[in-house]
């Protein structure tokens, strides 16, 4: 049972939504594939798509997804290496959890680029049109952990504490899955806003990266399974890095865009 005593809720959550020929259908793995098809379909349909071509659109983003979860996946037990190498038939068991979500970003975005240079399309307008589906699909997706009862962050009596049992009894704390779910979601609304009105090539993804990386810097503070190197948390310290970069690249171009120097 899932409690949100500041909400007065309470979920009897099961991690296996069903089951087909025996084999366990789990609810992370349903909303995984939910974030994937909404996500895909809106950029497919949804207007602006910046001269990049819908059946390009589609055979790119099947292998960027194809190759961004294998990423996630490998992201995810590099840093769990030592408990992989001595059950390495567990590296294939990624239902219930498992992926790290910038392996599966690095990994997309290469399998994007490589595409664009192939077929001679522009790699900003590419990732223009996908990245406010992206932060969505993240929103949507964020929601399989909810279902496992992991990604949760350090006890706290605020109004949105969460309350489960876990490994060490059962704790009030924070719902770091659900901040990051609201947070993605407010980061799509804007970016689809922006989208609307594109000041330059590349707004929209430095923008997400830009936006992402603030608000996963902060969350990765709370959380008690963070990716470890040591004592530092591998994830808060790429946030900040993104963070800083895409940060200086958005007040140089627009204060390019102001000046004249640059256009969509």
């Amino acid at each position: 049972m899932i409690q949100f005593p500041g909400l007065q809720l309470q979920f009897f959550v099961n991690p296996v939504a069903f089951s087909m020929f025996g084999i366990p259908i789990y609810w992370y793995a349903i909303c995984i594939i939910l974030a994937i098809l909404v996500s895909f379909m809106l950029c497919y349909y949804l207007p602006p798509k910046f001269e990049i071509d819908n059946y390009f659109l589609f055979d790119t983003l099947l292998y960027a997804i194809i190759f961004g979860v294998i990423g996630a996946r490998l992201y995810y037990v590099l840093f769990h290496l030592e408990y992989y190498w001595s059950n390495p038939a567990t590296i294939f068991k990624t239902r219930n959890g498992g992926l790290a979500i910038y392996g599966g970003i690095f990994v997309g975005a290469f399998v994007v680029f490589y595409q664009c240079k192939k077929r001679h399309y522009s790699l900003l307008d590419f990732l223009d049109r996908i990245a406010p589906f992206v932060a969505l699909g993240q929103a949507i997706g964020r929601w399989g952990n909810f279902c496992n009862q992991e990604a949760y962050g350090i006890p706290t009596n605020n109004f949105f504490r969460m309350g489960l049992d876990t490994p060490y009894g059962y704790m009030e704390v924070h719902p770091t899955f659900l901040y990051e779910s609201i947070l993605t979601c407010f980061i799509f609304l804007i970016l689809r806003k922006m989208q609307k009105k594109r000041k330059f090539q590349g707004q929209i993804t430095y923008m997400y990266l830009f936006l992402y990386a603030g608000i996963r810097m902060f969350i990765e503070q709370l959380r008690v399974d963070s990716l470890m190197v040591g004592n530092f948390r591998i994830s808060q310290i790429l946030s900040i890095a993104i963070f800083v970069v895409f940060g200086r690249i958005l007040l140089k171009k627009y204060g390019k865009y102001r000046n004249g120097k640059i256009g969509a």
